[in-house]
């Protein structure tokens, strides 16, 4: 495993961090099972993996209540803890018209900072995220003061945002302000349009980069068909509408020509994202043992040789969010 700096932190986080979205066996994501999560979880850290991104709304707090297990079990093994303050109208993703108010008023903040200390079991949180953001209230101070008193009470030890979908703009002027540690955002093969304005500000204002959805929720994994479908109840049902997954599966078979001998679609879209020095982290979901090791390898393989990078330029696919998009 290779390491990073996380922007101003100065923090050295794996290359590899772990996505727990979808590790809590019920609700969006289906097929999740406990004790192979958590042997997960044990395996990426032994592994080297230090990064462990999660979120109240995960379950509820049940995916955090899953890092306090691998926190416990490892008394003398150091990890970074992230996690997310939902937005207090749980809607997602944010819009134009929600208000400051509507989602993270300063007492909606320190409520569920509380949350999840105590679901991880932690005195201090490494990275606090607000799950939604709109550059839009940054007008308003009532959140940053919060977030700066907790910071100053050693309860959380820096601060980020998660950017919508397909929206890294939303986002630009929240890292020129200097108020935060981290940004996390959309970064893959197709999702290349954080590299235009967004990127160039996180170096600036040396802000970590969390890139997340590294295989498009599963298409640049190269497993998906026109015709796969889910358990009822699995989130994926609603995203990849026929509109959505014909499309998707149509640029990925495009990319087929271009994998080398060798490689899976996968191994090519995590070493693509390597590629960003200032990326601190990437984020894949890694629901089951299987695609740890194989995951975590990609970071000794290093990026992708240069003329493979300069071909997979040409695959940027610009979306704008819809209803299904979420």
């Amino acid at each position: 495993m290779k390491y990073r700096r996380f922007g101003k932190t100065e923090w050295d986080v794996s290359e590899i961090g772990y996505g727990m979205w979808g590790m809590w066996g019920m609700g969006e994501w289906k097929n999740s099972d406990d004790e192979e999560s958590l042997n997960s979880l044990q395996r990426a850290l032994d592994l080297g993996c230090n990064f462990f991104d999660t979120a109240w709304i995960y379950g509820r707090g049940k995916s955090e209540k899953l890092l306090k297990e691998l926190i416990q079990a490892n008394p003398d093994t150091h990890l970074y803890s992230a996690t997310k303050v939902p937005p207090k109208n749980f809607r997602w993703p944010s819009k134009r018209e929600y208000s400051l108010e509507d989602c993270f008023p300063p007492d909606h903040i320190q409520k569920y900072v509380e949350k999840s200390l105590e679901n991880i079991g932690v005195t201090s949180i490494d990275l606090i995220q607000l799950h939604t953001w709109e550059d839009l209230w940054l007008q308003a101070d009532r959140w940053i003061k919060k977030l700066i008193e907790l910071k100053e009470q050693g309860t959380v030890k820096a601060i980020g945002i998660s950017l919508n979908r397909w929206e890294p703009w939303n986002g630009i002027k929240a890292v020129e302000s200097g108020l935060i540690d981290a940004v996390q955002v959309i970064y893959n093969i197709f999702d290349q349009n954080p590299e235009d304005e967004l990127f160039p500000a996180c170096k600036k204002y040396d802000v970590a980069v969390i890139a997340r959805v590294p295989f498009d929720e599963g298409t640049l994994t190269g497993t998906l068909t026109k015709d796969s479908t889910w358990l009822e109840g699995d989130w994926r049902n609603t995203y990849f509408v026929p509109e959505n997954l014909i499309s998707s599966v149509e640029h990925a078979e495009a990319l087929r020509p271009l994998i080398p001998e060798g490689m899976t679609m996968a191994e090519m879209a995590l070493r693509f994202i390597y590629k960003e020095p200032v990326v601190s982290t990437v984020i894949p979901g890694m629901r089951k043992l299987m695609h740890v090791e194989p995951n975590i390898a990609t970071s000794d393989a290093g990026p992708l040789d240069q003329s493979l990078t300069v071909e997979l330029k040409n695959h940027r696919w610009d979306r704008e969010p819809t209803e299904w998009s979420q």
